[in-house]
């Protein structure tokens, strides 16, 4: 397939526009998406308007709502204007909160008084909220109703509908009452009444953690969620479609924080180079300014050092054992805050498991360390002393960082912070610097400095 695209690309440069309207034809709507998205702003724009207007809806429904925001900069006001009418209000929003504030208010003001209407509900919830992810376009079913009434129903509205196969019961006051599969109703005969046909809602308010509530849809493997008010009355549906997005996007974030970076949140071919290099220098600057603890730490033990040089041979072995036991710790813990699996509550529990991993961890390669050292090592005569050194430096140093990768995180939700901002970047410069110090503490108490 990347053969193929490539000579897509190739037809693009050659301007051999013609075959290429052809040859996108005969391709598969996710292939298109592919291709899309490794184009620059200019050859993205040519290609989208060579799409079938049918194709081109779907297409752009797909595509990331930053490479949509581009495409609509390119096109004229009619064709904006069929464009952005055509996704679903959820979809919409999550447009608009892409555009500068004026463009956004002029594309709604250009929607029919339906849409309009149903975008709003939407825009009305805090952004990271349910709410602001959730589709306002559902199926309600009375629970007095029959069967018959109920599919009478689904036929008549089921098209707008964002999911028909979980459908929300509701009583008169519309307050939620449970759920319907429509397997449900297919395989009941007409005169049954729903209520005896539904079973308990999982729903959601509509207040929620967007994150949060896609992961407990998710885990649930519900096909959908009624999203309801503070009254409890259903203002919405939540489908695991809408799920696998929103923690696809928040893994996406995760893994690029974990390592000292930004999300991008577009695709890698289609980033402009400066929003990359902006992603990552912020993170590289304060690690650079971080780094400059440990240099600190090595001037204030210079005397150390010139004592027993030695001890400077290990400084990246032990830096570095520190660093990684530490992120390890933290992306463990980091990523049981994300499933639920802890809370900020579960702080000493954490600690004390971490505290007795980082011991374990720290034994293991002191012993080993120690044992290596002693037999191959420097050591001026002495090899045994500065092995001791080193495995008494990695058994604290592992326990120290154990301990601080797992509090971090923790620290970071009890903040309001993303956890994973407080894994790797810090994490290692804290265990760099607080690790030197118990090594060359160690050191003059072992050596006699």
């Amino acid at each position: 397939m990347t053969e193929q695209l490539d000579e897509l690309a190739d037809l693009i440069r050659d301007e051999r526009l013609r075959e290429l309207r052809v040859a996108l034809d005969e391709l598969h709507i996710g292939d298109v998406v592919d291709f899309l998205e490794r184009l620059g702003v200019k050859d993205r724009a040519v290609t989208f308007r060579l799409l079938p207007k049918d194709t081109a809806v779907e297409v752009f429904d797909m595509l990331d709502q930053a490479l949509q925001h581009e495409i609509i900069e390119g096109l004229k006001d009619g064709e904006v204007a069929h464009f952005f009418e055509s996704l679903e209000p959820d979809d919409r929003v999550r447009l608009m909160d892409e555009m500068p504030a004026s463009v956004a208010r002029k594309m709604l003001r250009h929607l029919d008084p339906r849409e309009r209407s149903l975008t709003n509900i939407v825009l009305g919830y805090p952004s990271g909220t349910i709410g602001r992810q959730m589709s306002p376009e559902f199926v309600a079913i009375p629970e007095h109703w029959t069967v018959r009434q109920a599919m009478e129903k689904v036929r008549r509205a089921g098209t707008d509908a964002e999911t028909i196969y979980t459908l929300p019961v509701v009583d008169r006051q519309r307050l939620l009452k449970g759920v319907v599969s429509l397997r449900d109703l297919l395989t009941n005969d007409d005169e049954q009444i729903v209520e005896a046909l539904m079973t308990e809602a999982d729903s959601v308010d509509a207040d929620h953690d967007a994150e949060d509530a896609a992961r407990r849809c998710a885990d649930r493997k519900h096909l959908a969620m009624p999203v309801t008010d503070k009254e409890h009355r259903v203002v919405g549906i939540f489908t695991v479609d809408d799920a696998l997005d929103i923690l696809e996007r928040a893994e996406s974030e995760d893994a690029a924080r974990h390592g000292g970076a930004e999300p991008l949140h577009r695709p890698y071919l289609s980033t402009p180079v400066l929003t990359i290099m902006r992603s990552r220098v912020v993170w590289l600057l304060v690690l650079a300014v971080g780094a400059t603890l440990t240099v600190q730490v090595l001037d204030i033990f210079e005397s150390t050092l010139e004592q027993v040089v030695a001890l400077a041979l290990f400084v990246p072995l032990l830096i570095g054992t520190g660093g990684n036991t530490g992120n390890q710790a933290a992306t463990t813990v980091t990523r049981a805050l994300a499933l639920g699996d802890i809370t900020t509550r579960d702080v000493f529990k954490v600690l004390w498991r971490e505290v007795r991993v980082g011991l374990t961890l720290g034994s293991v390669l002191g012993a080993l360390g120690f044992v290596l050292v002693g037999l191959w090592g420097p050591g001026d005569g002495n090899p045994w002393a500065i092995a001791a050194v080193i495995g008494l430096t990695l058994v604290s140093m592992c326990t120290l960082a154990a301990s601080a990768g797992g509090m971090m995180p923790i620290l970071g939700k009890k903040l309001g912070a993303d956890p994973a901002v407080f894994a790797n970047p810090f994490i290692s410069t804290f265990v760099d610097a607080t690790g030197l110090i118990v090594y060359f503490m160690i050191a003059r108490a072992v050596l006699g400095l």
